[in-house]
């Protein structure tokens, strides 16, 4: 029986594999040209699993392909390196230069055969030890000018990171305009891997948990099998996964996993901290720059893409929450501070349900209590280095969290993607709403937040939704912003307004 890979390349024998026809296509066609390029792209994207199949598709057009890894070659020596590139080409092409020790020699060789048609797929090329690298794509490059009388008629070099500025120069085959792109699983592949499980099992997936694992992965190969590998674990003898043990796996993933390719996002993130926190915490729109040092790091790791309108914007959802976790002042001792000022009859109504103007209500006596300080993050010298923007939506977060624990709610945060906005699903006496925090920064932006959490309350199914502005008391705002209820799109919108003042911050 198949299963869902989440190590390694796939095999189709023995793991749920999606075969990517039209990309295989593309590859086929610059081979076919003759072309030399690049394939760059976060780990976990199926890069290697891609071309496997590309491999297979062009030695069945009569091309005998190598394809080697050299992830762990950093610190090898060129001996080592040309035993296993040249064991490879023996193996693959049926040539053997294994004892040769001198690099240039060998391509020199490889360039004086024509009797068969070759291909050479580097991956990892990042992997490779520096003090020969430059010597290795200099003899790349000279096979580049006359692949039309030798064997070797494509070569791939593929890496985790954006290698065309590393490879490229005037004379250099490896151009911008030649560089595959391995995009993310779209929505409709990510249902055709789960069906593959649902079609050999009979385990179904809901509709609505497809879309979750589609959602908070964006797609990504790794995670998309690892969310459903997870699920089918945990509930071998179930008919059908359903919502809530997507919700068990998501908070696994989310509080427990101790993920690798997270480990390297979140050192990323740390380096670039303050630009992240404005990703996570304030709506500025950044112009999608790939020459913006910040940009290109946090892109080429992952975590950040363009979206349609040109800006940065979060990549995975995945990321994004446990970003939002990773950055948050634990040790500040405040959820136990509030948790001793909570008396729950205070709280319900005699028919049982949530008094919400209370429960807003003690949140802003707390805030003129404790501010915001609790909540920023200091240096090892005791300075402040979070953006007070942050201390914001983490005091509130931390605050809701208290009191939904001392209530008995649940409270968890949606896989959105947007910036600078916290969406928390509340669902506490059997009555489930959304509440969205924003900072305030304009008449526009605050009127469409209220319409974007109405269509979003109403992509849940829910019919209310609570918006909650912090709002500097110096800046001037119109008399319209101000605490009410109102329909939106059929959706009752309750808006409060957390009031700060910067001079006292």
């Amino acid at each position: 029986m198949k299963y869902f890979n989440t190590s390694g390349p796939n095999i189709p024998k023995e793991h749920y594999t999606i075969k990517r026809n039209s990309l295989i296509a593309k590859g086929i066609d610059l081979v076919n040209k003759d072309r030399y390029f690049t394939i760059w792209a976060p780990r976990q994207t199926g890069k290697s699993t891609y071309f496997r199949q590309l491999a297979t598709e062009l030695e069945k057009k009569d091309y005998k392909v190598a394809h080697i890894n050299f992830e762990n070659y950093k610190n090898a020596s060129l001996k080592s390196f040309l035993y296993s590139f040249t064991r490879h080409l023996k193996e693959k092409w049926g040539l053997d230069l294994t004892k040769e020790s001198d690099l240039s020699h060998v391509f020199e060789i490889i360039q004086t055969q024509n009797k068969n048609k070759c291909v050479l797929i580097i991956d990892e090329v990042e992997g490779i030890n520096e003090e020969y690298f430059g010597d290795f794509l200099h003899s790349i490059r000279n096979a580049y000018h006359s692949r039309e009388n030798h064997c070797l008629k494509s070569v791939i070099l593929v890496g985790v990171s954006n290698i065309v500025g590393v490879v490229s120069d005037n004379a250099s085959p490896f151009n911008i305009a030649d560089n595959l792109n391995v995009p993310y699983f779209t929505n409709n592949e990510v249902f055709e891997l789960l069906e593959q499980h649902e079609k050999e099992t009979g385990q179904l997936f809901e509709t609505k948990v497809k879309d979750k694992i589609f959602q908070i992965t964006a797609g990504q190969p790794g995670l998309v099998n690892g969310f459903a590998k997870k699920l089918v674990d945990n509930n071998p003898e179930k008919e059908i996964q359903n919502y809530n043990d997507y919700l068990k796996v998501e908070d696994w993933y989310l509080t427990e996993v101790i993920d690798k390719n997270f480990a390297n996002i979140l050192n990323k993130a740390k380096e670039e901290r303050p630009f992240v926190e404005r990703l996570l915490f304030t709506e500025d729109e950044i112009p999608f720059k790939i020459d913006r040092p910040s940009i290109k790091l946090l892109h080429t790791n992952g975590l950040i893409k363009k979206d349609k309108k040109g800006y940065v914007t979060f990549w995975v959802p995945f990321y994004k929450k446990r970003l939002y976790d990773a950055f948050y002042p634990y040790t500040n001792g405040e959820r136990r501070q509030i948790s001793g000022t909570i008396f729950p009859d205070d709280y319900f109504t005699k028919k049982g349900d949530i008094k919400i103007q209370k429960l807003i209500d003690t949140y802003k006596d707390y805030v003129k209590r404790r501010g915001f300080k609790p909540f920023m993050q200091k240096d090892k010298f005791g300075n402040y280095s979070s953006l007070k923007e942050s201390a914001l939506i983490y005091s509130f977060e931390t605050y809701i969290t208290a009191t939904m624990s001392e209530l008995e709610g649940k409270i968890y945060r949606e896989a959105d993607t947007g910036l600078g906005k916290s969406d928390m699903i509340i669902n506490i006496a059997n009555n489930e709403f959304v509440i969205e925090t924003k900072i305030y920064y304009s008449l526009k932006k605050f009127n469409k937040g209220k319409e974007q959490l109405a269509y979003y309350c109403k992509s849940l199914g829910l019919q209310k939704g609570i918006y909650i502005i912090f709002i500097s008391e110096d800046i001037k705002y119109p008399n319209t912003i101000k605490e009410q209820i109102e329909n939106i799109n059929d959706i009752e919108i309750t808006s409060y307004l957390i009031k700060y003042d910067e001079t006292k911050w």
